[in-house]
């Protein structure tokens, strides 16, 4: 027992099997102004599963401190890395050690990334799978999927059956001159996938990107990059009605903004 204070107020730490009776201790010589009771069993059950290594762990290659944050939010270990930045067999593999699961899933993020992947969890000691996320905006919609608690195989389907239902695309200026013409080497261009789906200025080829990928979806999300030409808290976005519209900060290079559509 602790006992602190002085001889009007009293404050009085106790351990004990039986609260209530702690309590009665104070009939008829004060009252009791403010009490906490907690259950220590519960508390150390609590911290007993915090430590516990999860059935399942998931690693993904990302780029940009705010795309890491997302991922780390989520449960998941981030090797740094992206479509320009290809991290090696090794890093990954090195992330799949450091992931606290006893199996573990990978989400490469990019289609130049999946080899490496696959070498990773070939040589891993653990079970491993690589989810075939080719964007990192798909790959932290699907995660919504993932079930710490459940096996592996099972969570490579559902993030993998999740991934094939999520629209994606992205905003970046254009790396070349387009061949038929349609813009020019640094001018903004919006993709569906690989495709591309419009230009011109920033905030109109933005807007038809998203409309385009945001039909018959749920929700949108928009991740800002490191560079954007319109502040994030600017966009003026106009999707149907029921359309619920996430907004964050990705800090991604190479690309104004990433889409995700589900």
């Amino acid at each position: 027992m602790l006992v602190v204070g002085d001889e009007a107020t009293l404050k009085i730490h106790v351990h004990t099997d039986d609260p209530g009776a702690a309590k009665l201790v104070f009939e008829g010589v004060g009252s009791i102004e403010r009490e906490d009771i907690a259950d220590m069993r519960e508390q150390i059950a609590e911290r007993a599963g915090r430590l516990r290594p999860a059935t399942t762990a998931c690693v993904a290659v990302a780029s940009g401190t705010g795309m890491r944050r997302l991922f780390e939010e989520l449960g998941t270990h981030v090797v740094e890395g992206g479509p320009t930045m290809n991290p090696s067999t090794n890093d990954i593999l090195t992330g799949i050690q450091a992931a606290p699961g006893k199996g573990v899933l990978v989400l490469p993020n990019s289609k130049n990334v999946v080899m490496a992947a696959e070498e990773a969890a070939r040589l891993s000691e653990k079970e491993v799978l690589v989810v075939p996320s080719l964007s990192q905006q798909g790959g932290l919609a699907a995660l919504i999927e993932l079930d710490p608690d459940g096996d592996v195989e099972g969570n490579a389907v559902r993030v993998s059956e999740c991934l094939a239902s999520i629209r994606v695309g992205g905003v970046a200026p254009a790396a070349k001159n387009d061949v038929e013409g349609r813009f020019a080497r640094g001018d903004t261009v919006g993709f569906e996938d690989d495709k591309v789906v419009a230009w011109g200025g920033a905030g109109s080829t933005l807007a038809a990107t998203v409309a385009r990928i945001a039909e018959k979806a749920e929700i949108v999300t928009v991740i800002e990059g490191e560079s954007p030409p319109i502040a994030l808290g600017d966009l003026e976005l106009d999707l149907p009605n029921g359309v619920e519209v996430e907004l964050h900060t990705g800090g991604q290079p190479s690309w104004y903004w990433l889409v995700a559509a589900q």
